[in-house]
């Protein structure tokens, strides 16, 4: 059995108030690319479809788009659930009459979690969609009083699905979630107030493949200190500039006989990579000399000391996509460190916002001429007001 892993496609996603529908067909192009070349028995989309509840319209167009190419094409079943993004509701809408084409969507949490059975020359394997849901939702629907949290609501869900599998057949689980031990980004947005969402990797044990989604860095967990069976594909693009290291991919997995999985890596190439970059005004005006493409996303943080007028404005005419400016960071002192402004000098007030900007003390010159161009300032005030 092969299958191509795919999650958090996002789409939709505003990135620093920019629109990626392109940047995110782009990418998708090469999915649907992918497919026609490995031809896989199935696609997983384990989640996060869409950016947002209500997605806007060129979004949807979009996914129907990739999806009829897909399932209409290309005639490879996709399998995709909901995740903590996406309105469930919305997503399951026609579900039965998709599942007719062989698009198999899961929006809202089904009460028995049937599977959806493939079979290949070594016979079924059974395909598990588990989509994000409050333990409120999982509570009602599995009608257990023992669901008081994400753990607990994961636990029921996967006790009841295990009691029904048939021994010894192969199975995948699919799930949107924060597994304990994963490695999180900036652009993810947390699943429960406090931060207290993640799941145990131990409760899920018996699966020969867990295809996960939420987690926007590809990585792979262990269950009980076993074979890593737990993967993160990642997301389809990089979403926040602390993913600039990442490489994103998605995965082809192929299940031998006894259930055994093994992986292939196929790295996506953006239409415009999300890059940091540093330097001071005049050397960053000179433009890239490292190879990379001035096209590209950029935060950029400036080393100049001093004040930069339209910074942004300059420099996006050498990199026309820089979306974030940055100064470097410095310590912040305490509450009881900061100046009084109403008791506190000019220049002490100048020396203490210096020292926050630029990290650095005021030096004798310079202190010399803040006093000089304050105090023609205010000749020029008094003057002008005679």
């Amino acid at each position: 059995m092969r299958f191509i892993h795919t999650a958090d496609w996002h789409l939709g996603r505003l990135f620093h108030g920019l629109h990626l529908t392109d940047d995110q067909a782009f990418v998708l192009e090469q999915l649907i690319d992918l497919v026609r070349d490995a031809k896989p028995d199935a696609v997983i989309v384990a989640g996060d479809i869409y950016d947002r509840a209500v997605p806007p319209p060129e979004a949807v167009d979009l996914l129907d788009q990739v999806l009829s190419r897909l399932v209409i094409d290309l005639e490879v079943p996709v399998i995709l659930i909901a995740g903590n993004h996406d309105s469930p509701g919305r997503l399951n809408f026609g579900a039965r009459l998709l599942a007719g084409r062989r698009l198999y969507v899961t929006g809202n949490l089904p009460e028995a979690c049937k599977p959806l059975v493939l079979n290949d020359a070594h016979g079924p394997v059974h395909f598990y969609s588990v989509p994000f849901a409050e333990p409120a939702m999982v509570r009602a629907c599995l009608k257990s009083d023992a669901v008081t949290d994400p753990q607990t609501a994961m636990v029921a869900i996967l006790d009841r699905i295990r009691s029904a599998h048939t021994t010894g057949e192969r199975r995948v689980l699919i799930a949107h979630a924060f597994v304990a031990g994963g490695d999180g980004c900036e652009s993810e947005r947390p699943l429960s107030v406090g931060g207290a969402g993640t799941i145990d990797a131990a409760c899920f044990h018996g699966f020969h493949y867990v295809a996960l989604g939420h987690l926007h860095r590809p990585q792979s967990l262990a269950v009980n200190g076993d074979e890593k069976t737990l993967h993160y594909s990642g997301s389809l693009l990089k979403y926040s500039f602390d993913e600039c290291d990442q490489h994103k991919h998605i995965y082809i997995v192929d299940m031998d006989a006894a259930g055994v999985c093994t992986r292939e890596a196929v790295w996506l190439k953006p239409r415009r990579d999300v890059r940091r970059i540093a330097g001071t005004m005049a050397e960053l005006l000179q433009g890239p000399t490292d190879g990379f493409s001035k096209e590209d996303y950029l935060e950029v943080m400036l080393m100049d000391e001093g004040p930069v007028l339209d910074a942004m404005g300059s420099l996006r005419e050498v990199y026309p996509h820089v979306l974030h400016l940055r100064r470097p960071e410095v310590v912040a002192g305490t509450t009881s460190d900061r100046p009084n402004v109403r008791t506190t000098g000019d220049a002490d007030l100048f020396k203490s916002f210096f020292k926050h900007v630029t990290g650095n003390d005021l030096t004798p010159d310079q202190e010399t001429a803040f006093v000089a161009t304050v105090d023609a300032m205010h000749t020029a005030e008094r003057e002008a007001a005679l």
